[in-house]
């Protein structure tokens, strides 16, 4: 990188207050996301008849809810403008929070992955626009480490909603509490293997419910309303910054009225390896990210013996505490190495832990699973900047590709769910129990975008 390019602003003086409005977005929907990911565990603990691939259910509506409404929120940010994208993507993601309410009411578990489905109609919108905004706030030279500062933000939101997951969900459903007082009355528990104990803790739970039907009535009744209360207040917060927004005068970067040639950009964009590339790495980045913070907690259960659900989410908590830092590091060294490179040498670190915590099954292999988060951290914004870089105008349409690459975060989370329901898996030199073989989906994932960074590195960016 040149010495004129380092004197560039990462954020220009006069688009400052833009720049941080815009970037709270990032947090507001990492609190969206890691609310959301113990919702798998917590809903399989309440609705105790569902299947892991059932409940998983939880992150298909989540992610499919992005990948149905990215590419029209990129048309509508290109017909009119990012503000308004930017306040009908809060808009939705205050009506789906909000319907968590009647969600409560029906005691049905599938009204909830169809309130986050709307939900994330407005997560959709945000980053959908929230991102390129970001990148256009300054010279083209910065766009990345611009994106990787805003980008930064994020984990904080994530921070936030792990923190209410595991202290205001988590830790007060009556599944969680039946677990930890029956760990406490029964100290020889402490030498059982995690499979036999939570072989005899289900058994305890099932005894509960035959003998006190009207309790364990009660106690779902409960535990339902105490994951529809943060969503309840967190539709009323979104509202209060719909109308800060509102009133909020931004750069006059507008597409109102501008032809659109949707099937046109589409071609440039094919023609461009760079982006749909891209799209395919951020594809299993996502599914990546997204398995890997969800089923931590069934990873901790299934091979740590003594978990209970809320200290499997502090563990999530933590890889998030190293995402965060990590983020603020990679965009530091951003400033003197290629992002391709140092793409490919931390996605290769990743999928080294990731056979560690597949193959180890004990305490050290979630230590390596909570590790791959410091990996991470650079991912996402990365490969964004990385794709999207040149493409002008056509950045728009490219965006919503990207973003319509969260899919891969409604895929993975269900084919996982459907793997940990089987038995466990006999590869001759091991015995692989299904929570743990269904992290080889993650590892290839890793693989993938290693292969991105190299040939970003080596063709894409060769000689920047």
């Amino acid at each position: 990188m040149s010495d004129s390019a380092k004197k560039i602003p990462v954020v220009p003086k006069a688009l400052l207050g833009s720049f941080i409005l815009v970037t709270t977005l990032f947090a507001l929907w990492g609190f969206a996301n890691d609310i959301t990911n113990p919702l798998v565990a917590a809903f399989k603990s309440v609705f105790d008849n569902l299947t892991n691939a059932q409940s998983s259910l939880i992150q298909f509506a989540f992610y499919g809810g992005y990948a149905t409404m990215a590419i029209p929120a990129a048309l509508f940010i290109r017909k009119f403008s990012y503000k308004a994208g930017i306040l009908l993507g809060l808009a939705l993601y205050a009506t789906g929070a909000l319907l968590f309410i009647p969600a409560a009411v029906t005691m049905e578990f599938m009204w909830f992955p169809v309130s986050l489905y709307i939900l994330t109609f407005g997560l959709a919108f945000l980053e959908t626009t929230a991102n390129p905004f970001i990148l256009s706030m300054g010279d083209e030279k910065t766009a990345t480490q611009r994106l990787n500062l805003a980008q930064a933000f994020n984990p904080i939101g994530s921070l936030m909603g792990m923190l209410v997951a595991s202290k205001l969900i988590l830790a007060k459903l009556s599944t969680s509490q039946f677990r930890t007082e029956w760990l406490e009355n029964h100290p020889e528990s402490e030498a059982m293997g995690a499979a036999e104990l939570n072989a005899k803790v289900a058994d305890a739970y099932a005894a509960f419910k035959g003998a006190s039907p009207d309790v364990f009535a009660a106690n779902q009744i409960s535990d339902v309303s105490i994951i529809r209360n943060p969503y309840a207040v967190l539709g009323c917060v979104i509202l209060v910054i719909f109308v800060i927004f509102a009133f909020k005068k931004f750069p006059s970067i507008s597409h109102k009225g501008e032809e659109i040639h949707p099937i046109d950009t589409a071609k440039r964009l094919f023609k461009t390896n760079r982006w749909w590339e891209g799209v395919i790495a951020q594809t299993f980045y996502v599914a990546a990210q997204i398995t890997c913070w969800t089923f931590v907690i069934q990873y901790a259960m299934a091979n740590v013996p003594g978990m209970t659900l809320e200290k499997a989410q502090d563990y999530n908590f933590i890889a998030m505490m190293l995402f965060l830092v990590s983020r603020f590091i990679c965009t530091f060294l951003l400033k003197y190495l290629s992002p391709g490179k140092l793409l490919m040498q931390l996605s290769v670190v990743a999928a080294i832990l990731m056979l560690c915590c597949i193959f180890l099954q004990n305490y050290a292999g979630l230590l390596c699973l909570v590790g791959i988060s410091g990996c991470m951290s650079l991912m996402f914004p990365t490969i964004y900047g990385i794709a999207l870089d040149g493409l002008g105008e056509d950045a728009k349409l490219g965006s919503a590709g990207l973003v319509f690459a969260i899919v891969g975060g409604a895929l993975m989370p269900l084919a996982m769910g459907t793997i940990m329901d089987q038995d466990s898996f006999n590869l001759g030199f091991i015995t692989l129990n299904s929570v743990s073989a269904s992290f080889f989906m993650p590892f290839v994932s890793f693989i993938i975008i290693a292969i991105f960074g190299f040939r970003t590195y080596t063709i894409h960016h060769a000689g920047d």
